[in-house]
Formats: C-alpha cells, sequence, structure tokens
C-alpha cells in the first residue's frame, strides 16, 4: 500500500471516529417525534403513481404525473411557511391538500368544476396512501422498544391513522398540526407536542428528512436526527439543502438510527 493511500485510510478511519463521538455526545432523548411526509414514506413515488391514474380517468393521460405530483407537493412547502402569516384558522390538511390539488390541475390547463367531487376527494385521499421507505417499519419498530414513537407531522389524524393502518407504521402516538393546532414550523407545533407528552423540549428527539424541519425544532430546544432521503425528490437537490447543520445524529435510514441509539 503507498503512502497516498495509507494517509486516506487514516484520514477516512478519523471521519469515522469523529462522526461517532458527534453521535454519542448528545443525551439520549425521552420522546422520538417523526415528521413523516418524505421521512418515513416516499410521497413522490405514491403520489405519481396515484395522480397517473387519476389523469387518466379524466382524459389527461398526457399530463406528466411527476410534474403533476412536484408541482401539487411544492404548492404545499408554499403554504406551509405562509400558513401563520396568513392570519387564516386552523384547517385539517386534508382540506388544505384539496385545494392545492384545484390549484395544480389549473396549471395544467384542467377545470376542476368539471371534475366529478368524489373522484377529486379520491385524488385527495392519495396522500393516506403513501408507501413506506423500505427500512420504515423495521425502524420504527426497532426505535420503539426503547423510546416512545410518535407524529409530528402536519398531517391531520384521519389522515396518519389510515396511512399508519395501511402501511404497518406502528405509532405510539399521533400527533401535531391537529393536536396543536399549528403548522411547522411554527415554534408552538414543536412546543406544544413536548408539552402534551409531558417533557421538555431538550428531552424530545425531532426525526426528520428536511433541514428546514430540524432547524425549526432545535430553535425550540429539542434534540435532532436527520435522515437522508436522497430520493425524495426524485434526486433532485432538497428545496432547503441550504440549512443543513451537523444535527446530533445523522444516517440514511430508520434502521441505521436505531443501531446508533442501540435499539
Amino acid at each position: 500500500m503507498d503512502t497516498e493511500e495509507q494517509n486516506l485510510r487514516v484520514a477516512h478511519a478519523l471521519q469515522v471516529e469523529s462522526k461517532a463521538r458527534l453521535v454519542t455526545c448528545a443525551t439520549p432523548p425521552k420522546v422520538l417525534a417523526f415528521d413523516v411526509f418524505g421521512t418515513v414514506v416516499d410521497w413522490r413515488t405514491s403520489v405519481i403513481r396515484e395522480s397517473a391514474a387519476f389523469l387518466a380517468q379524466i382524459g389527461r393521460a398526457d399530463a406528466d404525473a411527476a410534474e403533476f405530483s412536484d408541482s401539487w407537493r411544492f404548492r404545499y412547502i408554499d403554504v406551509m411557511r405562509a400558513f401563520r402569516e396568513s392570519g387564516r384558522g386552523f384547517v385539517a390538511l386534508d382540506v388544505l391538500h384539496r385545494e392545492m390539488l384545484e390549484q395544480t390541475l389549473h396549471t395544467f390547463a384542467i377545470d376542476p368544476a368539471a371534475i366529478d367531487d368524489d373522484l377529486l376527494s379520491e385524488w385527495v385521499r392519495a396522500w393516506r396512501r403513501l408507501d413506506p421507505w423500505p427500512d420504515a417499519v423495521a425502524g420504527l419498530t426497532r426505535l420503539k422498544t426503547r423510546f416512545p414513537v410518535v407524529t409530528l407531522s402536519n398531517g391531520n389524524i384521519a389522515l396518519m391513522v389510515a396511512m399508519a393502518r395501511r402501511a404497518g407504521l406502528p405509532w405510539d402516538a399521533i400527533l401535531g398540526a391537529e393536536v396543536t393546532r399549528t403548522y411547522k414550523p411554527d415554534p408552538q407545533a414543536y412546543l406544544g407536542t413536548a408539552a402534551i407528552l409531558g417533557v421538555a423540549p431538550e428531552e424530545i428527539c425531532l426525526v426528520a428528512a428536511h433541514h428546514s424541519d430540524l432547524a425549526a425544532a432545535r430553535a425550540c430546544g429539542f434534540l435532532t436526527a436527520h435522515i437522508d432521503r436522497p430520493q425524495e425528490y426524485g434526486g433532485r437537490r432538497a428545496p432547503d439543502a441550504d440549512a443543513a447543520q451537523n444535527w446530533n445524529w445523522m444516517t440514511d435510514s430508520l434502521t441505521g438510527l436505531a443501531d446508533l441509539l442501540g435499539c
């Protein structure tokens, strides 16, 4: 082995050791709270599949289902960011998903008023039929042996229950926006969840694939665990990539997080 290769191997070993120290420096949490869309479930593949079928039903099989699904999702991101400033009273995510679906249809030159209402309602329920990432159920099951695992999602309770039953997600409790009456990234979404669980903010860890979500949770005193999901946006750069930080735990799967937390 030449000197350059030896140096590279030593450098890699030091990086791994350094990461291990970073991982173990945080006090273990009392509760793990999970973002769900993109972190636990693969929304994009699932919504593309569903939207392709619905577009075909309304005679628009020519429309790009991936482009349609991305447009629908990115409206969600913008709505969540602006919801607090809008002054609008709380409404369930199902309602917002319906509004955003109709807006997306308009951008594809499709009049939602010309579509049967039951079909539109069923299209909205596509968000209840999202497939879990391959590691999700096994990872949650392992994590649950040591920690309560709860949702801290913007999804409403009916949506989250239907998704959990279909995907086999073993939550201890379904919490989030409909319980706190506040959408992330509003601080009350995080602090209210901690209060409901009877723990201090520093005793709860948000597990999420989204740097912006983690940053908001950290600002409230939460511990943070990042799950890298490079395929959430089809391999494209995540819209909040610039918000990346050194989180308390960092891995690429929920089973990997279970390893790091000794589950």
